[in-house]
């Protein structure tokens, strides 16, 4: 038998190289990959859901997929916006969005999803498209340093930002300016 040592941390591990588990297992969904942290999150999220609306309801009442696509988006929003948590329940917004993916892919293995989506348009090849747009602003306004604002400038905390500007092209008007004065 054959053994194979690794170091992990402060602890050795010995296992068989040819264990005919790992050979299998190695073959099946990764399950091991997904963080224990967001599954913890997520469950809060279907804990709120199945106080409210009971347990598994989806599976059973259906679902519409405009519904759940306008929940994640407006989670999405709050939570880009700065809000981790919903004010009332405290369930972190992430959370919410996941359980909502959750939701919709299992009522549609369930034959319970009523797909509202709008009919398809060329979305994926126009976004594909755009990627030359993207590159041609980076090209024009590749001599601009603007100050880039991030949450931590929220107005509690403007004070400390200390926005630097420097654009060599004509194209835009990049003159230093504090972050809470206004534009002329």
């Amino acid at each position: 038998m054959r053994l194979t040592t690794l170091r992990m941390n402060s602890t050795m591990i010995s296992f068989k190289e040819t264990n005919p588990k790992d050979v299998i297992g190695s073959t099946k969904v990764p399950f091991d990959l997904v963080p224990e942290s967001a599954i913890a999150e997520m469950a809060t999220s279907f804990l709120e859901g199945a106080l409210k609306y009971g347990r598994f309801n989806w599976r059973v009442m259906g679902v519409r997929a405009s519904i759940y696509y306008s929940a994640m988006r407006r989670h999405m929003a709050k939570w880009y916006n700065g809000e981790d948590e919903d004010a009332v329940t405290t369930v972190h917004h992430l959370a919410s969005v996941m359980a909502c993916c959750a939701i919709i892919i299992d009522s549609k293995l369930c034959g319970k999803l009523t797909d509202d989506r709008p009919p398809r348009v060329g979305v994926s090849g126009r976004i594909d498209e755009l990627a030359e747009k993207v590159a041609h602003l980076k090209h024009v306004f590749e001599g601009c340093s603007p100050y880039q604002y991030t949450i931590a400038d929220s107005c509690e905390l403007a004070e400390a930002a200390t926005p630097t500007r420097d654009c060599p092209t004509t194209v835009c008007d990049c003159s230093p300016q504090e972050p809470w004065e206004e534009q002329p």
